[in-house]
């Protein structure tokens, strides 16, 4: 295969509709817009318009906000970290610190830190230190032999200062 050779599939590109071109194209004159009337001229913008009677955005009940002082964590659950540590993604040896687990693959953003939660089993001793993490999560470690340190958010630290 060579570069002058190469084409697209049949039907993957379709041409311009070149509206308002005499009445040889088919769309001249109106420019498909039909005659007269409102949706005919430029600048209508009707989206939502139910002719006078009320949408139904207006119509629908308005309910509940979005906090936007709520924390948002990413959260972790025993049996993925159990999971990396088996795959050897988490050096279980280590202390493990949000910053390792960004590394490791096993979370993709801090946001607003790391949240350990209970759901899963854990069999390795583990030394965490993480923002939070739930009164099962801490309680499955201990039993495991290891410790949960909680810490606060490095952000938080910033903007105290």
């Amino acid at each position: 295969m060579k570069l002058h050779e190469l084409s697209d599939n049949p039907g993957a590109t379709k041409r311009k509709k070149r509206i308002g071109r005499g009445p040889g194209s088919g769309t001249g004159k109106t420019g498909g817009r039909g005659i007269k009337g409102q949706k005919s001229r430029s600048g209508v913008s009707i989206n939502g318009f139910e002719g006078g009677q009320m949408p139904l955005y207006q119509r629908l009940p308005k309910r509940g906000f979005n906090n936007i002082n709520a924390k948002r964590h990413a959260v972790i659950n025993l049996g993925i970290l159990q999971k990396f540590i088996d795959e050897g993604k988490v050096d279980a040896k280590k202390p493990i610190t949000e910053a390792s687990l960004v590394e490791s693959g096993l979370v993709t953003r801090i946001r607003d830190g790391v949240r350990l939660l209970g759901k899963g089993e854990l069999k390795a001793k583990v030394d965490l230190t993480v923002t939070g993490a739930s009164k099962s999560a801490i309680a499955a470690v201990e039993k495991a032999g290891g410790k949960v340190t909680v810490s606060a958010p490095a952000k938080e630290d910033a903007a105290a200062e």
